[in-house]
């Protein structure tokens, strides 16, 4: 079983790594917001499934369609001219928009099968018809599998997203982690010396995660900095900066989880009692 020296050790590794994620977490979706990186990587994705990389064909009707930008004029002609890229298209209304598109195509006369054939891109023409001839020709069989197709579309577009989203991630984690010194390496030979410093942290976990980040060691002006050299310091950033990509999320958890564990044994002035009977 653990003793109190590993429990209150990781307590306060894992509340570290809990405020940091938080941190992190909250200027990674500020900057997100701040450049539209989600709407923006939607416009490529929707390039990408409608072989439109130029933006003058399939994708630009779609983004002037009301139903996935509604705040737009609906008349832009590249994508520099949309003011308002949506963020999120809901799978229905990228269907509706997309049959809409072709009911309204010139000559069509609101015949989706005619105007289908009369797509110019041969991709996108032949799964178009491919969808159009599996539904029968039914309106609501093909705009099902639109559906469809859209979701396994953006569902791989979540995976480039995420994976980008975890690249700046760690590159915010990392600038926080220097500029703050937060040294795994350091923290771990503190904490394992003076374990009482996260009873410190359990004690007084109402206060909040980044008011209570100030009782441990961290920081530039703190005594033995540079204890484990400079390449265990860079190590211990590398360390903390990593741990932040599991989320702030897990680390509540665990966090909750490994505190339970520690309010399962015996009190430390219980301990001191047995002892003292003893």
């Amino acid at each position: 079983m653990f003793n109190s020296t590993v429990l209150e050790v990781g307590i306060g590794l894992v509340f570290c790594y809990f405020a940091v994620s938080l941190a992190v977490s909250t200027v990674t979706e500020l900057f997100a917001s701040l450049l539209q990186l989600r709407a923006k990587c939607l416009l490529s994705g929707i390039k990408q499934i409608l072989n439109d990389p130029q933006f003058n064909g399939m994708a630009r009707d779609l983004y002037n369609h009301a139903l996935v930008s509604p705040r737009d004029s609906g008349d832009a002609t590249n994508a520099s001219d949309l003011k308002y890229k949506p963020s999120y298209i809901p799978s229905n209304d990228f269907a509706l928009a997309m049959i809409d598109i072709l009911r309204r195509a010139p000559g069509a006369d609101q015949d989706i099968g005619q105007s289908i054939a009369t797509i110019q891109n041969q991709q996108l023409r032949e799964v178009l018809q491919a969808m159009y001839r599996h539904a029968n020709q039914d309106v609501g069989q093909f705009s099902d599998a639109l559906g469809k197709w859209f979701d396994n579309g953006m569902d791989r577009l979540s995976g480039t997203y995420k994976r980008w989203s975890q690249f700046i991630s760690f590159a915010v984690a990392l600038v926080i982690v220097i500029a703050l010194n937060i040294d795994t390496v350091f923290l771990f030979r503190i904490l394992w010396l003076h374990p009482s410093l996260a009873g410190a942290l359990h004690a007084n976990a109402s206060s909040g995660a980044v008011s209570l980040m100030n009782q441990l060691p961290i920081g530039w002006q703190r005594d033995g900095a540079y204890a484990d050299g400079v390449a265990w310091m860079i190590v211990g950033w590398l360390l903390t900066a990593s741990a932040t990509l599991f989320g702030a999320p897990f680390w509540f958890d665990l966090l909750q989880n490994v505190t339970n564990l520690r309010g399962t044994g015996p009190s430390t002035d219980a301990a001191a009692r047995k002892t003292a009977s003893n």
